[in-house]
């Protein structure tokens, strides 16, 4: 079992930042896939970005290169999502992802799944 707590969301104005942060528990943490998810209102959960279990590989939606940056620290059980240039269309809760597998497959949905933390960026 892995359990997963967000944390790190709140309200920013457009072009600022937020540091999102999981924090993780359980014995395959750190040989498992990690990604970041979000959902804004009326849409569908969307992945993010996503990171191998060795931290060695990540991905990007097309909408967050550049802006964002995926990151984990398996000796504390975290992983974290850095967003910088925040957009209005940014405004979701995101939700953090644990998966069973250590290698970045974007079409597979995770295992385990956290809370969410919203996220609100004003225009």
């Amino acid at each position: 079992q892995v359990q997963l707590v967000e944390s790190g969301g709140g309200l920013v104005q457009a072009g600022g930042s937020l540091r999102l942060s999981c924090a993780a528990s359980g014995r395959t943490f750190t040989h498992s896939a990690m990604g970041w998810f979000r959902q804004a209102p009326g849409k569908g959960r969307e992945l993010v970005a996503a990171i191998s279990g060795t931290g060695s590989n990540t991905y990007y939606v097309d909408s967050v290169k550049g802006r964002f940056t995926i990151s984990r620290d398996n000796a504390k059980n975290t992983v974290a999502l850095q967003t910088d240039s925040l957009k209005a269309e940014d405004t979701a809760v995101y939700y953090c992802g644990s998966y069973e597998i250590s290698m970045i497959v974007p079409s597979i949905p995770p295992k385990y799944w956290g809370q969410g933390t919203q996220v609100t960026v004003s225009s």
